[in-house]
């Protein structure tokens, strides 16, 4: 007979099985171990990048690549069916809020979410916004999330003021063009295949609205347990992601080739430098931890966060700063450029959109298909 106290041990068990498609593992506590949860898209190339370039075998570790699903990605980490990842800040706030045991520890990307209107509409302002059918990739993803930031910190109340629609992320101009909807909550490319062509306009863009333009979408995040046990292995590690984010920023169109080639994921090199190039690998400590306390504080305002929940000690308790990994290391890292390893300046990300298969849940990742 199971009972009610076993149920707990009994799920977590489940998720550890069949979470990431293999066997689980104890978490390790060897101090040169680490494992790295990956799901297999576009916006994850630092973690191939560090991989193949030997930047975590430069800072001393045996790394080992754990691919996972996106189902329970954030539960898997937190059980230790992975150690490490780079991920969505907003993704994991909730969670953590809830007790989910894991920090961050560094930025690895900005500005990629975007709140846009239909150029065909009279929607100019956040304002304009109240009372209208917004388009998201999916609730609680983090185009939708920073959607409801955006509203609640300006006077709206987005479970009452707005009515979400959700369709393929893929879908959202198709959405504006039928009248569905009168805006959209989406990320690269997406929103720059939508502003080249003609169909919307910014009200909100994370890339160049204060107070969002310098903020991190994307930072490296860490099982609780592993970092208590493997302090310097979590430096290192940390370091090394941080390192290839600022190669892929420097090497985008080599970071989209070894990508493929590499077959971490299925693409043509062309629209995976097309998607790489329009995100921002500026890696940085305080950047991201400004970016935890800036998310949590408007993800309550919004009524995402629980009215009791203390933001501050929230930040604190999300991020951690680590040894060895701070912005002053990073303004003194020199990474190579390669010949040929930068994006074309005639890349048209229209061409993105004619081959490609946006993954549903996260507009921020992703992945054309051949």
């Amino acid at each position: 007979m199971i009972t009610l106290k076993w149920i707990p041990l009994l799920l977590a068990g489940l998720l550890l099985a069949s979470g990431c498609g293999k066997k689980a593992e104890e978490a390790t506590t060897s101090s040169n171990k680490i494992r790295v949860g990956y799901i297999g898209i576009t916006c994850e190339a630092p973690i191939f990048t560090a991989v193949e370039k030997g930047f975590f075998k430069d800072e001393g570790l045996e790394v080992e690549l754990v691919k996972c699903e996106w189902a329970n990605y954030k539960d898997v980490l937190a059980l230790g069916g992975y150690d490490i990842t780079h991920h969505l800040v907003m993704y994991f706030l909730k969670p953590i809020e809830q007790g989910l045991d894991v920090k961050f520890t560094g930025g690895i990307h900005q500005g990629c979410l975007r709140v846009q209107a239909s150029t065909k509409g009279n929607i100019h302002t956040i304002q304009d916004l109240k009372g209208k059918k917004i388009g998201v990739p999916g609730m609680g993803t983090p185009p939708f999330i920073f959607a409801n930031r955006v509203l609640g910190a300006n006077g709206i109340d987005p479970r009452k003021d707005i009515q979400w629609i959700v369709f393929p992320a893929g879908e959202l101009g198709l959405a504006l063009d039928k009248g569905e909807v009168d805006a959209v909550a989406d990320s690269e490319p997406i929103g720059s295949i939508l502003l080249a062509d003609g169909k919307v306009r910014n009200i909100a863009d994370q890339a160049n609205d204060m107070p969002y333009k310098d903020e991190y979408c994307c930072a490296v995040i860490v099982n609780g347990k592993y970092m208590a046990k493997n302090p310097k292995a979590t430096a290192a590690a940390t370091r090394a992601l941080l390192k290839a984010a600022k190669w892929v920023q420097a090497n985008p169109a080599a970071a989209a080739k070894l990508s493929v080639e590499k077959k971490y994921l299925a693409s043509t090199i062309q629209n995976n430098t097309i998607a790489i190039s329009h995100l921002r690998y500026v890696p940085s400590v305080n950047g991201a931890e400004k970016a935890v306390l800036s998310a949590a504080a408007e993800m309550k305002t919004a009524g995402m966060l629980a009215d009791s929940t203390d933001v501050a000690a929230l930040a604190k308790k999300a991020f951690v700063h680590l040894e060895g990994v701070t912005d002053e290391w990073l303004d003194g890292l020199q990474v190579e450029k390669v010949v040929g390893g930068q994006a074309p300046p005639n890349l048209d990300v229209r061409l993105y959109a004619m081959n490609s298969k946006m993954d549903p849940v996260c507009g921020a990742c992703l992945t054309p298909i051949q």
